[in-house]
């Protein structure tokens, strides 16, 4: 499906690329596509740019700018500009798949789902982090962005990353039908007209029967818990990104956060409240997390830069 939309895409830019007066800025505002690969079906790379822009694009204030490999300074600037004039906190991005934001929520999801195999609610895990201070839970965020979109993704992501461990209980509940709030049915129930979610006894069920498919006795699992493994997931990635270049700073990440993900704003972002935490004690907690064998020891192993800010106790300027 993804190379099937590359093959649209490129072939809808060779058009405009055809047709466009020179100079006219192309932009893409897709977040899995290869902003690169685009550019290269066209004659002009150096106008083509991203520009993601979050859903509701009309309420949300965050626009990622994703610099291509050719993307001129000048196309770089205009865009920034048109973001300003659009009232828009717009951040400048490289190119991968899922730009900053979108790479960075895959591991939240990851550890969020593998929280509930081992023993939290789906209440609990979004509970937690709203006492945390996040707009909403991650639950609570599928079901209100349609769970089908996520499952779409993992689809992809089994064949392109078979290396990458992922729970597989959402997708038993995307393939029940239930796809959030649109059909009234997701991780929660919603009664007609409202969007208040509510526990569903079949949701209860199908967690205990995927538990004693994978053979796991599920625990307690500490409120503290799930908001460290959600966060420094975040965290992790962030860094990751940092080391790439895809991010120029870690301030970069933390505006992405806090404008277009609910991010609590009291915290400064999540590398900032690594940060304030410790990023000793951040790092730390991460190899305590990687002895857990259900939540992808690798992916626990702190990222270079990482542990070498740790050492300064600071993120690299």
């Amino acid at each position: 499906a993804a190379y099937e939309d590359m093959i649209v895409k490129q072939d809808l830019f060779s058009r405009l690329d055809s047709t466009m007066k020179r100079g006219a800025i192309l932009a893409t505002n897709t977040s899995t596509l290869d902003v690169d690969q685009i550019a290269a079906a066209t004659s002009r790379p150096q106008d083509v740019i991203g520009t993601h822009f979050f859903s509701p694009a009309n309420v949300m204030r965050l626009l990622e700018v994703v610099r291509g490999a050719k993307t001129s300074k000048e196309v770089l600037a205009t865009v920034m500009q048109l973001g300003k004039r659009l009232k828009k906190v717009a951040v400048v991005s490289g190119v991968c798949d899922g730009f900053i934001g979108n790479r960075m929520l895959e591991q939240y999801i990851r550890q969020s789902l593998f929280l509930v195999d081992e023993g939290a609610s789906p209440q609990q895990v979004d509970a937690a982090l709203g006492k945390f201070g996040m707009a909403m839970g991650p639950f609570t965020m599928y079901d209100m962005a349609g769970m089908d979109i996520g499952y779409a993704i993992r689809q992809r992501r089994y064949v392109e990353k078979p290396h990458i461990t992922y729970s597989r209980i959402a997708d038993r509940i995307v393939e029940m039908g239930r796809l959030g709030q649109k059909t009234a049915k997701g991780w929660y129930r919603y009664e007609p007209g409202s969007r208040t979610p509510l526990p569903d006894p079949e949701i209860d069920l199908l967690i205990a029967s995927y538990r004693a498919e994978l053979g796991v006795t599920p625990r307690a699992v500490p409120d503290e818990e799930v908001v460290q493994r959600c966060v420094y997931a975040l965290v992790n990635e962030g860094a990751k990104i940092l080391e790439e270049g895809i991010a120029l700073r870690a301030s970069d990440i933390d505006v992405v956060y806090l404008a277009g993900y609910g991010f609590p704003v009291a915290t400064g972002g999540p590398m900032f409240h690594a940060q304030q935490v410790g990023l000793d004690k951040v790092v730390a907690t991460m190899r305590r997390f990687a002895g857990n064998p259900h939540a992808d020891p690798a992916f626990w192993q702190p990222a270079p830069l990482l542990v070498e800010a740790a050492k300064s106790g600071r993120w690299p300027k």
